[in-house]
């Protein structure tokens, strides 16, 4: 189903630029980071009787760490180097995302999702709660589509940002997620993993 005109005009102010077909997709920071924190923080007692203080120590430090925090340095540089569209991640996580550039663009995509940038400390404590990590709270990431984001992607690496090239854009409407062996069609943007916790903010 088609977005309507006001909906796809809100959709594209959350993007800069559009991608082109043939642009690689570029994730800068590891996914997921606020999801995890958050989870660090509000469910100690459970996470304690899985983990060490320790961890969850770690835990709580992710995104100070492994984020690219407001995003304002890794923009410019992906602006520096020509990038067609860049979108700050947030809410509905690296999928959502993926989802909202490629619609807003009108391009279709394949993507990886082992090459996605995500720490083994949010993996381990999203399968606590049988929360999927790529649909999670992801403030402190960006996703961009470039033509050749590999020289970025070392540029991000050498300043100690986590980084990759995901997938690529195509023609058309197909929007493939690949696992190994394995594809499935990326769906439009789900709510975000951590309503599922129910908590009262």
């Amino acid at each position: 189903m088609k977005l309507g005109k006001e909906a796809m005009d809100a959709l594209r102010a959350e993007v800069s630029g559009l991608l082109k077909p043939g642009d690689e997709l570029v994730v800068a920071g590891a996914v997921a980071l606020r999801g995890t924190v958050l989870l660090a923080e509000r469910e100690q007692e459970t996470l304690r009787q899985y983990f060490s203080s320790g961890f969850l120590c770690q835990c709580r430090m992710l995104e100070k760490r492994w984020g690219i925090g407001e995003g304002q340095e890794s923009r410019k540089m992906a602006e520096e180097a020509g990038a067609d569209a860049i979108l700050l991640l947030g809410d509905g996580g690296v999928l959502s995302a993926l989802w909202k550039m490629a619609e807003a663009s009108g391009v279709g995509l394949g993507a990886d999702l082992r090459k996605i940038p995500i720490r083994q400390e949010t993996i381990e404590i999203c399968e606590r709660f049988d929360l999927n990590p790529y649909y999670l709270r992801s403030e402190g990431a960006l996703l961009l589509g470039i033509a050749g984001g590999e020289r970025l992607v070392q540029e991000y690496r050498r300043r100690g940002i986590p980084a990759a090239v995901i997938g690529q854009t195509v023609k058309g409407n197909d929007r493939l997620l690949y696992s190994g062996e394995n594809a499935r069609y990326l769906d439009r943007p789900a709510p975000d993993e951590i309503l599922k916790m129910n908590w009262q903010f």
